[in-house]
C-alpha cells in the first residue's frame, strides 16, 4: 500500500467550539481509533487534502507531536455545500491485526472482446478487502486481456491466499457486453475454431 506522511498535534478542546476554532485556523479535527484509547488530533487542511482528494488509498503515517502512528482513513465528513473537510476518522494499523479497506480496481490489458466491438462494463471502481496491513496492495489489478464478448470476471475470480474479498463472490467486477453490430463469438481466432 502506498504511504503518505502528515504532521499534526494533539487537541485539547474537544467539542463544537474547539472544532470550529480549528477549522477557522485552517486545520481539521480528527480522531485516531484502534489503539489503546482514541486520540483527538488536528491536522493541516491543505496537507490532509492530498490524502483525501485522490483515487488512491494510502497508509497515512501521522506524526503527532513526535510520535508516528500508522493509520488508514476510515471516514471523512464534508460540508454539504462547500465540500470542505469537517472531520476525519483514522484507524490505527497494528501489525498482525486485519483491517477492512476499500481498494481501487485497476484494469490491465486490452480485452479481445472490446477489440472485436464489444462494450466494456465496469461494475466496481473500488472493492472491499480484509487483510493484514503488510499484505494490502495499493490496488486490485484485474487482467482483462482474455475477456471475450459475453464473458466477465467475478469477485471470486480475484481470490488470493492472504486477502479476503468482502463483496458477494458472484458479483461481476467487469464484463464485456455485445455492442450493436458485434456478435458473440466474433472475437474468436480462426485457429481456435479449427
Amino acid at each position: 500500500m502506498k504511504q503518505i506522511n502528515l504532521s499534526g498535534s494533539l487537541r485539547e478542546g474537544v467539542g463544537k467550539k474547539g472544532s470550529k476554532g480549528l477549522r477557522v485556523s485552517g486545520n481539521v479535527p480528527a480522531v485516531i481509533y484502534g489503539g489503546e484509547k482514541p486520540m483527538h488530533v488536528s491536522l493541516d487542511r491543505k496537507e490532509l487534502s492530498k490524502a483525501i482528494f485522490t483515487p488512491e488509498v494510502f497508509q497515512v503515517n501521522l506524526n503527532i507531536d513526535g510520535k508516528v502512528v500508522p493509520t488508514i482513513i476510515k471516514d471523512t465528513q464534508f460540508h454539504p455545500v462547500t465540500d470542505e473537510i469537517l472531520h476525519v476518522d483514522f484507524l490505527e494499523l497494528v501489525a498482525g491485526r486485519p483491517v477492512k479497506v476499500k481498494l481501487p480496481v485497476r484494469l490491465q490489458g486490452q480485452s479481445r472482446g472490446v477489440k472485436a466491438g464489444g462494450k466494456l462494463l465496469v461494475h466496481f471502481r473500488k472493492i472491499d478487502l480484509k487483510g493484514v496491513p503488510s499484505d494490502l496492495p495499493a490496488e486490485v489489478a484485474v487482467d482483462i486481456s482474455a475477456l471475450r464478448i459475453g464473458q466477465n470476471i467475478r469477485v471470486r475470480d480475484l481470490a488470493t491466499e492472504r486477502l479476503s474479498f468482502l463483496n458477494d463472490p458472484n458479483a461481476v467486477v467487469v464484463a464485456v457486453a455485445p455492442a450493436r453490430g458485434a456478435a458473440i463469438g466474433s472475437d474468436k481466432d480462426p485457429e481456435e475454431e479449427a
